[in-house]
């Protein structure tokens, strides 16, 4: 008795203007996801491109590793890293996440 209503009310095309809104639901999702996703991100990438391709002998930086060091040599790919007066350390230089002021290293020890 109760499902041959709901077959009933299903035939008769009760949904209507439904069919066009998710097109329109799926395509709002879309762009949301654009501005508050996708966009920021690529923005981040472009800042971060800039800070390694001016990146110079000399310059104190962070490795996402955490690791704190002056540039020694800096090379198309890797960095040499001076983390200690005499120790230096090989790091790709994608790996370099942030270019400090000049004499954080000093007050930092």
């Amino acid at each position: 008795m109760l499902i041959s209503e709901a077959f009933a009310q299903g035939a008769s095309g009760g949904t209507g203007g439904m069919d066009i809104l998710s097109p329109v639901m799926l395509g709002a999702t879309f762009i949301a996801l654009y501005f508050l996703v996708m966009r920021p991100q690529m923005k981040r990438a472009k800042e971060h491109k800039q800070i390694l391709a001016a990146l110079q002998k000399g310059d104190e930086v962070v490795t996402a590793s955490g690791v704190l060091g002056r540039a020694a040599r800096v090379g198309d790919n890797y960095v040499g890293l001076e983390i200690a007066p005499g120790v230096e350390i090989q790091v790709q230089k994608t790996s370099i996440q942030t270019v400090l002021p000049k004499g954080t290293i000093k007050s930092a020890s």
